[in-house]
């Protein structure tokens, strides 16, 4: 959880530096968990009738915006620390911009986050591991 806070609070528009690949793997672990437990709440507020098919009400909504809302405050801090994550392997944060390539960006942001990042220092910082 303290890898979360870390980059909620510390660094929440921080594009420079570097992330290690712990701070990025256990963010998105927590990220991945809140969301599901959203997303839980929310269908499990929907209720299914014969007749109609599904039945909303005030809680639907309340927890659909309760999940943009969230999803909104994570916007720029995931991007923020892919970028530094990125800068950890000693590529540029424009690289981000290749997941505008359908499902080959994605892949390839994949595949960098897994990559170990520089020993010692490089132009975008110091090693985050030391």
């Amino acid at each position: 959880m303290e890898w979360y806070l870390k980059v909620m609070r510390d660094n929440y528009a921080n594009f420079k530096g570097r992330a290690r690949r712990k701070e990025y793997w256990m963010y998105t672990l927590i990220f991945t968990v809140l969301l599901i437990a959203l997303m839980t709440i929310m269908f499990s507020v929907l209720s299914f009738s014969d007749e109609t098919g599904i039945e909303t009400g005030p809680g639907v909504y309340l927890t659909v915006i309760l999940v943009i809302v969230f999803l909104f405050a994570h916007f720029i801090p995931t991007i923020a620390l892919t970028v530094r994550r990125l800068h950890d392997t000693g590529k540029s944060g424009w690289w981000y911009l290749i997941v505008l390539v359908p499902y080959l960006g994605n892949f390839v942001i994949f595949i960098f986050t897994l990559i170990d990042g520089d020993r010692g220092d490089n132009k975008y910082g110091s090693n985050p591991k030391i």
